[in-house]
C-alpha cells in the first residue's frame, strides 16, 4: 500500500496538471512515480529536467537505462527495476542482458565497465577508489563519461529512494531478479 498519494491527472490542477499532461503526451501514459512526485511539482519538474538534460549527453538511451537497472539492482528498488526492464525491453535489449545489467554487468566490455563503476558508486556511497577510476578509464571512458555516469547514478538514486519512501505502486510488468552478491 502506498504511503504517499498519487495525484490523479484528471483532477490535478496548476503545475501538477501541466506536468502530468506533458508526461502523458510524451510517453503515452502517466507512471505512478510521476503521479506521486506531482505532490511537489517543483520536484517533478527538477527530476524531468535532469533526465532531459542527461538525454542530451554522450550516452544513448540503452546506456542510460542500463545504469538505471544497475542502480535499481544495487538498491533493491522493485518499481525502478520493473520500469527500466520494460523500457530496456522496448529498446530491444534481451532478457538475459537486462538481468545482467540489473546485476551491474553487460556482455559489452565498455558498458560492463561503466556498470561496474556505477554499482561501485552506489555500494561505496560515492567513495570510489583510484582503481575504480582507472578501471572505467581503461575501458575507454573519459572524464566526461565518468561525470555522466555519476549524474545518471544520482538521478536514479533519487527515484529509488523516492519509491522506497513512497512505496509507489508498480504500474509496469513486475520483474524480479536474483541479486548478484558481487559488488
Amino acid at each position: 500500500m502506498p504511503r504517499l498519494n498519487a495525484i490523479d491527472p484528471a483532477t490535478a490542477t496548476g503545475d501538477a496538471k501541466e506536468l502530468l499532461d506533458g508526461i502523458k503526451k510524451k510517453i503515452g501514459m502517466t507512471p505512478n512515480l510521476f503521479k506521486t512526485m506531482a505532490n511537489a511539482p517543483a520536484v517533478l519538474m527538477a527530476h524531468l529536467a535532469f533526465g532531459d538534460a542527461l538525454s542530451g549527453g554522450q550516452f544513448d538511451a540503452q546506456t542510460r537505462e542500463a545504469i538505471a537497472l544497475t542502480v535499481a539492482g544495487a538498491n533493491g528498488c522493485e518499481y525502478c527495476t520493473s520500469a527500466h526492464a520494460a523500457i530496456s525491453k522496448s529498446l530491444k535489449v534481451g532478457p538475459e542482458e537486462i538481468e545482467r545489467r540489473y546485476n551491474g554487468g553487460s556482455n559489452d566490455p565498455k558498458l560492463d565497465a561503466a556498470l561496474i563503476f556505477a554499482r561501485q558508486i552506489v555500494v561505496k556511497r560515492g567513495f570510489v577508489t583510484n582503481e575504480d577510476i582507472a578501471n572505467v578509464r581503461s575501458a575507454g571512458h573519459d572524464d566526461g563519461a565518468i561525470v555522466e555516469i555519476v549524474a545518471n547514478v544520482a538521478t536514479n538514486l533519487f527515484t529509488n529512494y523516492f519509491n522506497h519512501v513512497a512505496e509507489t505502486v508498480v504500474d509496469f510488468p513486475a520483474v524480479e531478479f536474483e541479486q548478484s552478491k558481487a559488488a
